[in-house]
């Protein structure tokens, strides 16, 4: 029943993530060396979670990566600690921390699409002005010709009677 409750409440995915606590990163520890099961469920969840992350995965944009790999070929940025990627930090003061954020500037503030973009643009626009012009045309030229049809219907009645039980 506990094995039930790790495969179903979330705790091997907070472990895979990296946000459990040291206790309870020993007990998942523990329960994958006694437990193949729960073994064969957190593999799969990985595997479910690296696909996952892979197909939504989004580029940085060039100034970004650009500023990154400067840093990194700096070697500005400081190596941490495991235990700064814990969510539950035993701590003495009862000040809200500042989470550890890096601030990201990006010089753009546009959105860019690629040059082919816009003459496909320009050519739907186009075509669509030109569906709108035929079809109001010939919506009129039906509303026209309808008319002309019961116009004709009724002087051709009026001129020539016929006998009640024929129609035209």
């Amino acid at each position: 029943m506990k094995n039930y409750n790790y495969l179903t409440n979330g705790v091997l995915e907070s472990y895979l993530l990296g946000l459990v606590s040291d206790d309870e990163k020993q007990e998942v520890e523990r329960l994958l060396t006694t437990d193949p099961e729960i073994l064969s469920h957190l593999n799969e969840l990985e595997t479910e979670m690296e696909q996952y992350f892979l197909r939504n995965a989004v580029p940085p944009p060039p100034a970004v990566r650009k500023a990154i790999l400067e840093k990194i070929n700096k070697n500005e940025l400081k190596k941490r600690d495991p235990e700064e990627y814990t969510r539950f930090k035993p701590d003495s003061s009862d000040e809200p921390t500042k989470p550890n954020y890096i601030d990201v500037e990006v010089d753009d503030t546009h959105i860019r699409v690629h040059k082919y973009w816009r003459p496909a643009f320009i050519a739907v626009f186009i075509l669509s002005k030109i569906f709108l012009i035929l079809g109001l045309y010939y919506y009129f030229k039906t509303n026209s010709l309808e008319q002309e049809i019961i116009r004709l219907k009724a002087a051709s009645q009026q001129t020539s009677p016929l006998p009640s039980g024929v129609t035209p």
